[in-house]
């Protein structure tokens, strides 16, 4: 192999490495952090030329499987990696989560354009796609390169019209403290329960607000004292991406999510970051109510595995505990 791979164990070089190769917030140390502190283990690898240059980097999670498959490598919205060297990264990456930890597999969902890396090359390179979605591969990314007026001029007319309205209402927008993050996630339960999805404990958000730091900021509309509405983001240097988001019916009444969305692009935008995530489109009302905000949708490359082990084809097809661990594996990895 001409790349070699680096393990890397200081968080500034890190994040320092993710940045500098305009990678996702899912691959900063402290969303690895987090999910190091939830069931699973983390290995972050720098991939470097023979002259020493960094060509690739990926923060590697790792989830143990019942004997004899050992673990599933997963990376999420990873890796970075230079234009043109996405495949011999991968390669190295892939070498070394066979060679240190004897994963059954490898499996990615890169932050990558469909149309920006031929996907044509990654089943001759041994990898193959997946329906085991974790992150939606449709999603909609805001170019915040353009200015407010023309990033509003690409809304719908009614987005448009909700943002006033919601903005001449009696609410307060801005950013919220660590002491307000239980009222937001007690409006997040509220939400999840009339729209019926599950949600992690407690602990789970307040440990990606403490480790993403600056890089996990959360806004909130305020009546008075009350959170009746929220939205949740991860943010590296390049790209911010929404988590989470919930809102009362007293929020819904008065449209504050428009407002509140509007705020957070804007304050993304303020710090400089290039692209805003929504974080997936369905067919359902969320997705419409984010439609309105571009006049556009991107696809991503979407989820792609790679066998690691002679065992690969009996987990992947065959047998059922395989199957049922790899699942229980995928889901702790969502909401």
């Amino acid at each position: 192999m001409t790349l070699s791979v680096v393990p890397c164990h200081v968080r500034e070089q890190w994040d320092s490495a993710v940045n500098s190769q305009q990678g996702h917030p899912m691959q900063l140390w402290g969303w690895g952090e987090t999910k190091a502190a939830h069931n699973w283990s983390v290995d972050r690898v720098m991939v470097r030329d023979a002259s020493g240059e960094l060509v690739g980097s990926a923060q590697i999670l790792l989830r143990k499987l019942p004997f004899p498959f050992r673990s599933l490598a997963y990376l999420a919205r990873g890796p970075q990696a230079a234009a043109g060297r996405e495949i011999e990264v991968l390669a190295a990456v892939a070498h070394h989560v066979k060679a240190v930890h004897k994963s059954v597999a490898l499996s990615m969902e890169p932050d990558w354009d469909e149309a920006a890396v031929s996907t044509a090359s990654l089943p001759a390179a041994g990898w193959r796609r997946s329906e085991s979605t974790i992150l939606i591969p449709r999603t909609l990314i805001l170019d915040l390169g353009r200015s407010e007026d023309e990033l509003l001029a690409a809304m719908s007319k009614k987005t448009r019209q909700y943002i006033r309205k919601s903005g001449r209402e009696a609410l307060e927008y801005r950013a919220v403290t660590a002491a307000e993050l239980p009222a937001c996630l007690a409006v997040y339960k509220e939400t999840a329960q009339r729209a019926g999805f599950g949600i992690h404990a407690d602990a789970y958000y307040l440990d990606i607000f403490s480790n993403l730091g600056e890089g996990s900021p959360v806004y909130g509309a305020f009546d008075g004292d009350s959170v009746v509405s929220f939205l949740w983001l991860a943010a590296s240097d390049s790209t911010a991406f929404e988590l989470y988001g919930g809102m009362t019916d007293a929020g819904s009444n008065l449209r504050a999510n428009f407002s509140l969305k509007w705020l957070a692009i804007q304050e993304m935008k303020a710090r400089g970051i290039t692209r805003y995530d929504f974080n997936g489109l369905l067919n359902d009302g969320v997705s419409k109510f984010k439609f309105g905000f571009a006049d556009h949708e991107n696809m991503l490359a979407g989820t792609w595995d790679k066998g690691l082990s002679p065992l690969y084809p009996v987990f992947a097809k065959a047998l059922p505990l395989a199957r049922k661990a790899a699942k229980k594996a995928r889901g702790l990895l969502k909401r």
